[in-house]
C-alpha cells in the first residue's frame, strides 16, 4: 500500500518501581476522600471496581501523598523521574534495532504532568549520547491525545531528513499532579484511573512492510466552547485534574463524525479499518468509541488490557498499546489500523498505520 514510508520500526516502554492494585489505592482513597465526612464516600469509591484496572505503577509510594506538596517540589520530583523514564524507554526502542543514538535526527516529546526548561528531551541528548544537532520537539498540554500527536510529526521529521531517524517520546507521571486537599469528585475519578510511564516510539524510512506499519496519514479535530470537558487548573500546589461529567455523552454525540472526517481526509472508507488502537480513558470512554464507531466485541481488546495491567498512562497510553500491536503479529500486509486518542480542547487525534 505504501512505499518508502516513515515506518515504525520498534517500541520501547518505561514504568517505575511502585506496583499498586485497585484495592490497595481504593483504601488509601477511602482515607483520603473521607476527610470532611460531607458526602458518601463509599458511593463514589464504587468507581475503582469498575475501572477495567487491576494494577498501576507510581513514582512514589501512598505515603508520599499523604502529605501537601508544593508545585515546585512536585515539578522537580517530575523531571527528575521523567528524564530517567524517558531513557530507559528510548535506550529500549533503540536497542530493538540496533540503532545508534547519534543516527536519530528528531526527538518528538510529548508530556502534560510536568514542565521544565530546558525541556526533558534537551535533558535527554547528553545522556543518551543523542546528536547535538538532534531536532527538538516538545508538546505539551494535548493530555491523553499527545502520543498520537507526536507520531505523525515524528514521521514528517523522517521524510524531512531522509537517512535519519525520528524518536518519539510520551512520559507522564500522573503521581506529581494528585491535589492533597482536593477532595472533588473530578480527583477521585483520577485517582482511579491515571498512572505513571514512558513509552517511546523509533521511526525510520523503508519500503520494506516487515520493518513496520507505516504512519500513512493522521486527522485532528478541536470541537469550538469547549475547553471545560478536560485540563488542567495551575494551582500552588501544582496541577489540578478538570474533567467534565459530560465527557462520555458528548462523545456519543460527536465521535462518529471524526472517524467519518478523518477517514475521507485519506481516501478511505472506515470498513477499510483492520484494527482500531484507541486511547484507554476508561471502561466508558472504551465502550462510546466501541458503540459510535459500531465495532465488534473485543475489538478494542488492547486498548482495554493495556488499561487492566498500566492503567490511563495519558499521551503514553497508545504507544503502549501500539507495542503490544506489534508484539502480537496479528496483522497482515495492506492491514490498516487506526490510533485515537482524546484530549484538552476539546480535541480528537486519529492517526492511520498500513503495512
Amino acid at each position: 500500500m505504501i512505499s518508502d514510508a516513515a515506518r515504525v520500526l520498534s517500541v520501547g516502554t518505561a514504568v517505575p518501581p511502585y506496583m499498586v492494585d485497585q484495592e490497595h489505592a481504593k483504601a488509601f482513597a477511602r482515607e483520603m476522600f473521607s476527610e470532611g465526612g460531607k458526602r458518601n464516600v463509599e458511593r463514589l469509591l464504587r468507581v475503582f471496581d469498575h475501572t477495567g484496572i487491576e494494577g498501576r505503577h507510581l513514582c512514589v509510594p501512598f505515603e508520599w501523598a499523604r502529605a501537601e506538596h508544593t508545585f515546585p517540589e512536585k515539578n522537580d520530583l517530575y523531571v527528575e523521574h521523567a528524564v530517567d523514564l524517558s531513557a530507559k524507554a528510548a535506550r529500549r526502542a533503540l536497542d530493538q534495532v540496533g540503532a545508534d543514538p547519534d543516527d536519530v535526527g528528531a526527538l518528538v516529546f510529548a508530556s502534560n504532568t510536568g514542565t521544565s526548561s530546558p525541556t526533558v528531551p534537551h535533558k535527554l541528548i547528553p545522556l543518551m549520547g543523542l546528536s547535538p544537532h538532534v531536532r527538538v520537539i516538545p508538546i505539551y498540554g494535548r493530555g491523553c491525545a499527545g502520543g498520537a500527536v507526536a507520531l505523525p510529526l515524528a514521521a514528517d521529521q523522517v521524510r524531512l531528513q531522509p537517512g535519519r531517524l525520528a524518536l518519539v517520546v510520551a512520559v507522564e507521571l500522573a503521581s506529581f499532579t494528585y491535589q492533597r486537599s482536593d477532595l472533588s469528585k473530578a480527583n477521585l475519578i483520577s485517582s482511579a484511573l491515571f498512572a505513571d510511564g514512558a513509552a517511546a516510539v523509533l521511526l525510520g524510512a523503508s519500503d520494506d512492510a516487515d520493518t513496520g506499519p507505516g504512519v500513512v496519514g493522521s486527522h485532528s479535530t478541536t470541537w469550538p466552547e469547549t475547553e471545560d470537558i478536560m485540563g488542567w487548573e495551575y494551582m500552588e500546589t501544582g496541577m489540578k485534574v478538570q474533567l467534565s461529567r459530560d465527557l462520555t455523552d458528548f462523545l456519543r454525540e460527536r465521535l462518529p463524525e471524526t472517524l467519518d472526517d478523518a477517514c475521507a481526509w485519506v481516501g478511505i472508507e472506515p470498513a477499510q479499518i483492520d484494527h482500531f488502537l484507541a486511547h484507554p480513558g476508561g471502561p466508558k470512554v472504551l465502550d462510546a468509541i466501541e458503540e459510535m464507531f459500531d465495532l465488534e466485541p473485543g475489538s478494542l481488546q488492547l486498548s482495554r488490557g493495556v488499561l487492566r495491567d498500566y492503567g490511563n498512562t495519558s499521551s503514553a497510553a497508545v504507544l503502549f498499546i501500539l507495542q503490544r500491536y506489534l508484539e502480537q503479529g496479528d496483522y497482515k500486509a495492506e492491514d490498516l489500523a487506526l490510533i485515537t486518542a482524546l484530549g484538552p480542547g476539546f480535541s480528537c487525534e486519529h492517526v492511520f498505520l498500513s503495512c
